[in-house]
């Protein structure tokens, strides 16, 4: 059963749009995601225009992917390397705790994390 960062069972983080390195909700790993798609994020216009610029771009709709595009305030299973660059540039999204899979804690900090908690941003 996986885990998230707070040691309790694995939430799902998005169905709508369906993310997921399996594409099944949830931010679930294994040993071929290489880019650990493990934090579960609440990404904001800020956070996309960044991504953007690093070269990922999350707006843009890939029909051929079966991929919308996404919005601000979308959730979705963003890199933990990703997601630590986007902290150092001041445009870090909130993450969801209990989507968030432990194995985040291997790229960032819990405090880090905590300290951009949806529940801490409010």
């Amino acid at each position: 059963m996986p885990r998230n960062v707070l040691g309790t069972e694995l939430v799902p983080c998005s169905y709508d749009p369906l993310t997921g390195y399996f594409r099944d909700g949830c931010c679930n790993t294994a040993a071929d995601d290489v880019g650990s798609h493990v934090i579960c994020a609440k990404v904001t216009a800020e956070f996309l225009e960044h991504s953007r610029q690093q070269g990922n771009d999350l707006s843009t709709p890939r029909p051929e992917m079966r991929f919308r595009g996404l919005q601000p305030g979308d959730r979705w299973c963003v890199c933990a390397a990703r997601w630590r660059v986007a902290k150092a540039a001041g445009v870090a999204p909130p993450v969801v705790l209990e989507c968030t899979h432990q194995k985040a804690l291997d790229y960032v900090s819990l405090e880090d994390l905590r300290s951009h908690s949806l529940d801490a941003m409010r």
